[in-house]
């Protein structure tokens, strides 16, 4: 068979140094998602909406003209 000595020093390695690190930053996050959005991730969210709105009106605008333009271009696609 063989020998259980040989699993002893990397289990006691994973236990000193591993596993706490690995608690550490689990509850580290946790806690960072608790807290919801920081200032700087709020800000660009709502940067983000706001140039959604402005391509969303672009895109209104160009199916405009295209209407006047080709009124058969939904079809062709």
């Amino acid at each position: 068979m063989f020998d259980a000595e040989i699993l002893v020093a990397p289990i006691i390695l994973f236990m000193l140094v591993v596993a706490p690190l690995w608690l550490i930053l689990h509850y580290k996050s946790k806690k960072q998602v608790s807290q919801g959005l920081s200032e700087h991730e709020h800000r660009q969210l709502i940067e983000l909406a706001n140039k959604a709105e402005k391509m969303a009106e672009r895109v209104e605008t160009l199916e405009a003209l295209l209407d006047q333009e080709s009124p058969d271009w939904r079809r062709k696609v």
